[in-house]
């Protein structure tokens, strides 16, 4: 188990400091952003919608190496899918890192099933998911994670 909580923490690591999809998207017609208040962690979600599927989206922001790498990851997760499969995603990675219960296949998402021993840290790790969330159904409003029950 120690090896494959290696790769997991290489996962997270390898997101934070070469993070995928970072800046602003010129094309995006959807924005949002999000705020956790409690550790200084901000993302904006930069989202090209082309009808119901996301053809592209960015990620930007400050804050700690969980809410960098998840945002990071997330970007690679969302590229391609539809409205309601994103939501899909969403409620399995909070799945994850609420419970650490990961999918028995290893893959890049079960790296954060880790988080669940850090309550703190579930914010983190969520805050560019529901900034993309919000994107998606067109909310203005900043996500923030003193709104959400992580």
């Amino acid at each position: 188990m120690s090896d494959l909580s290696d790769l997991y923490q290489q996962v997270i690591l390898d997101h934070n400091r070469r993070p995928r999809n970072r800046g602003k998207l010129p094309t995006a017609n959807r924005v949002a952003h999000g705020d956790n208040p409690s550790c200084g962690d901000q993302c904006s979600v930069y989202i090209e919608l082309e009808g119901d599927r996301i053809k592209d989206l960015t990620f930007d922001g400050s804050g700690c190496a969980i809410s960098q790498a998840s945002s990071s990851l997330m970007t690679t997760q969302l590229k391609g899918k539809t409205t309601a499969e994103a939501e899909k995603l969403f409620q399995e990675f909070h799945e994850i890192v609420t419970t650490g219960q990961a999918p028995e296949e290893i893959s890049d998402v079960a790296a954060f099933a880790g988080v669940h021993a850090f309550p703190a840290r579930i914010k983190c790790a969520t805050l560019g998911w529901h900034a993309a969330l919000n994107a998606l159904k067109g909310d203005p409003a900043p996500a923030t994670t003193e709104s959400h029950n992580d």
